[in-house]
């Protein structure tokens, strides 16, 4: 199910995995291949990660090895996602999926792992369920932002056709996602990104007739514009999408993950170095709370 040593290693380059961790994961590989009940653990991981490939909405959930905790338990996923890859190509090869779009999105696996070691210090996958998508083709990263296949439900699809669109429940959608470690949100960066994921989406899956584009996050809370100046990238990237609706939970540890590494820092000592630090900081600070905005554009 995995490669051999010396091909493990270029496997893992090849998935952007920081080069700290890429000999651990070699070492800890072979106890995986030698172990037969690890090795029943990892065959019945793929089996359930690559059914149905290809389909949304299928809710996949990893099981989690019932091993002591340790490294081999925060990195097994990487090598349910290895042993999955063969998998994966194959299917990006069915949809004619150029090279370089299928290698950048499976390199999120790497930068999941940077940012578990920036988090927590240790080797070990964020965020493992996550990663389901990318390797279930499901999810690709198309130059500054992914975009994820997937389904208005029952509240969406009916905003969407108040709205006038052609868009009810169960009908295809696009979720859009920044990931780290890309540089700024530009507007020029988003506009390319927008005009290869229409070109990319009409070649490879033009059965599915995307009528809108929906975004889920912290970037999309309003309060950010009484921070910000008028010309950020982040305001400028809230007004590209319509109000969907808002949260009345607060969600405080969204962007106190995402801008400082770690969701349990101490506000009192959230730096203040850049302009999103501290409006992020500042904020909380004073009493205020964060919110997930919800919002959309028609495709």
């Amino acid at each position: 199910m995995l490669p051999d040593t010396d091909e493990l290693a270029e496997v893992l380059l090849d998935l952007a995995v920081p080069h700290e961790d890429i000999s651990e994961l070699v070492r800890m590989g072979r106890r995986v291949t030698d172990d037969p009940e690890l090795l029943r653990f990892l065959e019945a991981s793929v089996e359930e990660l690559v059914r149905d490939m290809g389909e949304v909405g299928a809710g996949v959930d990893l099981p989690e090895l019932d091993w002591a905790s340790g490294p081999l338990q925060r990195c097994f996923p990487a090598y349910v996602f290895v042993a999955a890859l063969p998998h994966t190509r194959a299917h990006h090869r069915e949809r004619g999926i150029p090279d370089d779009v299928s290698r950048r999105t499976l390199a999120d696996l790497g930068r999941n792992m940077a940012l578990h070691r920036r988090r927590y210090g240790l080797p070990g996958v964020n965020a493992p369920r996550w990663l389901t998508h990318h390797f279930r083709g499901e999810l690709y990263q198309l130059g500054r932002l992914q975009f994820e296949r997937t389904r208005h439900g029952e509240r969406t699809g009916r905003m969407m056709a108040s709205a006038g669109l052609d868009a009810t429940p169960g009908t295809p959608c696009l979720n859009l996602h920044i990931p780290d470690f890309l540089g700024p949100l530009s507007a020029a960066a988003c506009d390319r990104s927008l005009a290869l994921a229409g070109e990319f989406f009409a070649r490879h899956y033009p059965e599915e007739k995307y009528r809108a584009a929906l975004c889920h996050s912290w970037l999309l809370d309003p309060q950010l514009k009484r921070y910000l100046p008028e010309d950020s990238h982040i305001v400028r990237f809230q007004e590209r999408f319509r109000i969907a609706r808002e949260d009345t939970e607060p969600a405080d540890t969204e962007p106190v993950r995402f801008v400082f590494g770690n969701p349990d820092q101490p506000i009192d000592t959230l730096p203040r170095r850049t302009a999103v630090e501290r409006a992020v900081g500042d904020h909380l600070r004073a009493g205020g709370h964060w919110y997930v905005g919800h919002g959309w554009f028609a495709w």
